[in-house]
């Protein structure tokens, strides 16, 4: 969070440093005036957060200051410091817009309560506005729609895990929205209030990758005319998301492994380490367990960046979400082509639902903007969508049947997830181990599809599911 700002102005030089140390002491930014003139020109150019000013400035009047300031920044709440004597004046001083007064001597306490209670209106304000986002950003309809069970599934799992510093890593497809779950992720974190900072690891060249990462010192290399802040750094107090980090190159792995494992970064050129508080959120389209094997993606770096792996499934196997995120991309395309429109007709909205969608959300928004403009009329008709991997009357399965085909595509990725390992897949689930495993049997499945060989908990649970309720 960035410090609160506050001018203090008095003539008398002690005291000025006085409050000012004390200020200090308490977190705040100060910056100090001996003379209303020196102030008002500080406040010409300096955002405020509250104003601290003696009722007496040698041959300037303290009300003129407070009523100068106020014209600056209107609403800033300033507080006057000021004898016992002349403590109608202060009155006064209320009167004309200051916040409140403060009467000599006063002692650490007075001055931290007279603070935050000037303070408060706009921490709230600012609260507000925080929240306000972070409800668009988490309930917002253009970004999140979970009717189905899967959605509503991953999203309880991103609110058990956005509050800690886990690093986690988003598995999905291309077009899924993997940056938006891990804007919601920071959204609703402690961190919110610090920055996002996100890189795309795809589209940096590899000789670049280190300076991009973690910035460079001044002469580094030749066109290091100046140093440069890292994304690292820039992501301090807040969330490093590092997108399609299976096409990071080989070389670069290791440095970034120290970095997750230390917390710390060295600028290309420096002599010294510099410690960065960050959150990391990776994520890929790619499957990391092969890239391991095949030698293109580090053992070690995946299971730092994979502490809690959540998987974003694909469109078609959230159908359910398509008609809402349909008519959410409807209006918003509408209102971008001052056209008014209606809705889709049945025939549209089935083509909508049972297509594949290759390109998941990301596609059927770019379908719905471009049925938006070519439509003649104020309902999307069929002609006007793509048919991708699905004919125009295909019909939707029976319940059982994509109930079943997607508890074993679950099931499948749970796997997958977690390297085999049913008791880590079980508790993913939500799912007693034996439970769990039932589930894999029903399906045909085995945690040797990800591992090679079955495990020892295996022939464990597979004694355990032979025994009656009563034995257990």
């Amino acid at each position: 969070m960035e410090q609160e700002h506050i001018l203090v102005v008095d003539d008398e030089e002690g005291l000025l440093q006085l409050v000012k140390m004390r200020l200090q002491a308490m977190g705040f930014a100060v910056t100090a005036c001996t003379t209303g003139r020196d102030a008002v020109s500080a406040a010409k150019v300096n955002r405020f957060d509250l104003a601290i000013t003696d009722l007496r400035l040698g041959g300037e009047d303290g009300l003129d200051v407070t009523e100068e300031l106020l014209r600056i920044h209107p609403g800033l709440p300033v507080i006057i410091l000021t004898a016992h004597g002349s403590i109608p004046n202060a009155v006064e001083a209320v009167q004309r817009g200051a916040f409140g007064y403060l009467t000599k001597p006063f002692d650490d306490k007075e001055l931290k309560a007279k603070i935050e209670e000037g303070l408060s209106p706009q921490r709230m304000s600012r609260e507000i506005q925080r929240l306000k986002s972070l409800v668009n950003e988490l309930y917002g309809m253009e970004n999140v729609v979970a009717r189905s069970p899967a959605m509503q599934r991953l999203l309880q799992q991103v609110v058990q895990v956005a509050d800690s510093d886990a690093t986690m890593l988003l598995f999905g497809e291309t077009g899924t929205g993997k940056e938006v779950f891990a804007r919601v992720t920071h959204a609703n974190s402690r961190r919110s209030k610090g920055p996002f900072v996100a890189l795309n690891c795809a589209a940096i060249p590899e000789t670049l990758f280190e300076s991009e990462l973690f910035g460079h010192v001044k002469g580094a290399f030749t066109s290091a005319h100046g140093p440069k802040k890292g994304l690292f750094q820039s992501a301090h107090g807040g969330t490093l998301f590092l997108d399609e980090i299976g096409e990071m190159p080989l070389s670069m792995q290791v440095k970034l492994l120290r970095a997750v494992q230390e917390r710390e970064v060295r600028e290309v050129g420096a002599e010294h380490a510099t410690k960065v508080d960050v959150r990391i959120i990776a994520a890929t389209n790619k499957d990391l367990d092969e890239a391991v094997k095949n030698g293109t993606f580090r053992n070690d770096l995946y299971y730092r960046i994979s502490v809690v792996p959540l998987f974003i499934p694909p469109l078609r196997d959230r159908r359910e979400d398509i008609p809402i995120m349909a008519q959410q991309f409807l209006a918003l395309s509408a209102k971008r082509a001052n056209k008014d429109m209606r809705g889709f007709t049945p025939a549209a909205l089935h083509r909508l639902v049972t297509n594949l969608w290759p390109g998941n959300v990301r596609e059927l928004e770019n379908a719905i903007e471009k049925a938006v403009v070519m439509a003649r009329q104020d309902m999307v008709t069929p002609d006007l969508l793509p048919s991708t991997g699905s004919a125009p009357d295909a019909q939707l399965k029976p319940l059982t049947e994509a109930k079943e085909e997607f508890e074993k595509t679950y099931l499948k990725n749970v796997l997958q997830l977690t390297g085999g390992n049913i008791s880590r897949a079980a508790q993913f689930a939500g799912r007693y181990r034996a439970d769990f495993y039932k589930m894999l049997k029903k399906y045909g499945l085995h945690p040797s599809m990800t591992k090679g060989k079955a495990a020892p908990e295996v022939e464990e649970l597979e004694e355990e599911s032979d025994l009656t309720e009563a034995e257990r």
